[in-house]
């Protein structure tokens, strides 16, 4: 296998997150300090309790594609890419992931993550949920040693992610718009947490503080972008690509982009009956296996996931429109690059 230190200059080469950068000396330089990160989260999430211990490295052996540190390292590699910081902070996001997951199984019951059963179908709620907290102590004991204000931002981001969930849990108010709702929870739950990766990494990269606040914003809408795209995957994709089964939302009806859309173009009249019908089946009990993928089937080929789509590459191109002020060069092409690719996930 040709290395990415190998690569002739200009060619693609593809990190472990499966994120191609045109780049061979930025991949090589990152794909060495992701698994430095790899090395220390399994620290990180080592117990001498052995439940804990077992529980804990599930859900990180399991893998997963790293965004999160890959955009700390990447947003780094605008100052200086070798700050001994970039590795913790980037063990610190991805820790703070890891445990959100744990925590978003049990409310959605999901049964797959990652490729692999969900914590709480092998260990129940209670398990998963406490080994959750513990990883959520680790990454807090992680980050204090990048000092205060990494500490506060570590904890408004904590805060956020939480706001996201309690609002995705209890639903837009009266005379809220549901579409407009579900965008800010998802600015909270998930966008939220890739704007702290980049700052952080542009922040102890040492950058300016414009180049800060290009890279945050940036991670705000490539956070939106990634979630809009795994709105349209729960639907078009298979579970091999996406690590879950299709259509796990649809069936814990869990609110997601396309079916709002549905439900608002009903709600105003605009719908067909086709539409109503639809609707009122991704309402119903979708616990048979065969009825759920009929849905599936049918969602998939209504407009409302092309317009899905769209969406997620709208909020793509304008994460790549915050890098404009960045000077020109590999790190601003490959954080290009990522913004495009995660849309171009949904193709």
């Amino acid at each position: 296998m040709t290395r990415a230190s190998d690569a002739p200059a200009g060619a693609a080469s593809t990190l472990p997150t499966g994120i191609p950068l045109t780049d061979s000396a930025l991949a090589d330089r990152i794909a060495q300090r992701l698994a430095q990160v790899d090395t220390m989260l399994d620290d990180a999430v080592a117990s001498t309790d052995a439940l804990a211990d077992d529980a804990g490295r599930h859900l990180v052996a399991a893998g997963g594609k790293r965004f999160r540190p890959l955009l700390t390292l990447l947003a780094g590699e605008l100052g200086d890419g070798s700050a001994p910081e970039l590795v913790e902070a980037a063990v610190v996001v991805e820790l703070t992931q890891v445990a959100s997951l744990y925590h978003d199984d049990v409310m959605d019951s999901a049964p797959v993550r990652r490729g692999a059963p969900a914590a709480h179908t092998v260990w129940g709620n209670t398990v998963a949920i406490l080994v959750g907290d513990l990883l959520f102590a680790r990454a807090s004991a992680l980050v204090a040693g990048l000092g205060p204000e990494a500490v506060v931002l570590q904890a408004n981001t904590f805060e956020r992610m939480c706001l996201g969930q309690l609002h995705e849990t209890t639903g837009p108010g009266e005379g809220d718009d549901p579409v407009e709702h579900y965008l800010q929870v998802l600015s909270d739950k998930t966008a939220s947490l890739l704007s702290t990766s980049a700052r952080l990494g542009a922040m102890f990269g040492g950058c300016p503080d414009d180049v800060v606040e290009a890279v945050a914003a940036y991670g705000e809408k490539v956070g939106l972008a990634f979630q809009l795209a795994d709105d349209v995957l729960d639907v078009a994709s298979s579970g091999a690509e996406s690590g879950k089964t299709p259509g796990t939302d649809l069936r814990e009806h869990v609110p997601t982009m396309p079916v709002l859309l549905l439900r608002q173009r009903v709600a105003r009249g605009e719908g067909t009956a086709a539409d109503a019908e639809l609707l009122a089946r991704l309402d119903g009990d979708l616990s048979d296996d065969t009825v759920l993928a009929a849905v599936v089937a049918d969602l998939r080929e209504h407009d409302v996931l092309a317009e899905t789509r769209r969406r997620a590459v709208g909020r793509a191109r304008e994460a790549a429109a915050e890098l404009e002020p960045l000077p020109e060069g590999p790190v601003k092409a490959a954080l290009t690059d990522l913004a495009t690719a995660l849309a171009d996930r949904t193709v």
